[in-house]
């Protein structure tokens, strides 16, 4: 391809100008056959990087892969003494789990007493949420009827919300209430908490991301060795870091076990805690 309004600056030749091609900043490539000289010719595009999916942030949270063999060998033998000393999981979590399950659905949701509300954000059975004074000063001065409604829209958004926001950011919206409608004091651990009645087969009854009394990030670490991030050190958003922390466990934990509630003593019992990488 010759062109012919072009001049070539070695030789001054504005004929035989070949036509190389486009450069990776969008600039047209030239050369000129009399003389051999290369060169580019317009104004280089602006090149953005392509953002990171959802998907593809989450590849890089630390995983399976990251745990060492020796690792491996010792939460296997501790995961046998487990299950050998307490194969038995707790006979009063599943039908509580089943009946708040039928409570959370998108239909319980809409007739579901609000005294059944309250006692799950004050109960312990599956795993404790801690105190709940926020929740329960906030629900006193709401009063029962506007404190359901916060309640049942925070359910409904986390558990039913829109289908084009992930999980995650769900979780995240309403732990930073940002979310439309957020119940005062419903927070990570009473979420959690919803997620694993919800999804029992998916998520950890173990409440909270990072604590000095040991979250998921803690555990990680004295069991299987992995360097979960902090949440202040990263940009990935609470929401995202709770889900795929969970995620991270129940793939590393393995069958076996009863159901996740039964998982998540294991992980928490002097077996585990005997695996901390020397």
């Amino acid at each position: 391809m010759a062109l012919q309004d072009l001049a070539c600056a070695q030789c001054g030749t504005d004929d035989d100008i070949e036509f190389l091609g486009k450069a990776a900043d969008g600039r047209i490539r030239l050369r000129c056959t009399v003389c051999d000289l290369e060169w580019v010719r317009g104004t280089a595009v602006e090149q953005r990087s392509r953002p990171l999916t959802i998907e593809r942030t989450k590849a890089r949270f630390p995983g399976r892969d990251d745990v060492s063999a020796s690792t491996w060998e010792r939460v296997d033998q501790a995961k046998v003494d487990f299950l050998t000393h307490q194969p038995e999981t707790d006979p009063a979590v599943a039908p509580y789990f089943a009946r708040y399950r039928e409570i959370f659905s998108a239909d319980g949701l809409d007739g579901c007493d609000p005294q059944d509300l309250k006692d799950f954000a004050n109960s312990s059975i599956g795993a404790s949420p801690g105190n709940q004074s926020t929740f329960n000063q906030r629900w006193k001065e709401l009063g029962e009827v506007e404190a359901s409604r916060r309640t049942r829209e925070t359910l409904r958004y986390l558990l039913h919300g829109p289908e084009d926001k992930p999980l995650e950011d769900r979780l995240n919206a309403l732990i930073e209430d940002t979310a439309p409608v957020a119940m005062p004091g419903f927070k990570e651990a009473l979420l959690t908490r919803a997620l694993c009645v919800a999804h029992p087969d998916r998520f950890l009854p173990l409440l909270v991301y990072t604590s000095a009394r040991g979250g998921k990030r803690e555990i990680a670490e004295a069991v299987y060795g992995l360097k979960m991030p902090k949440p202040e050190v990263v940009t990935w958003t609470l929401g995202r870091l709770i889900v795929w922390s969970n995620d991270v466990l129940v793939d590393l934990l393995g069958d076996g076990f009863h159901d996740l509630a039964h998982a998540s003593h294991f992980l928490n019992s002097r077996w585990a805690a005997r695996t901390v990488p020397a």
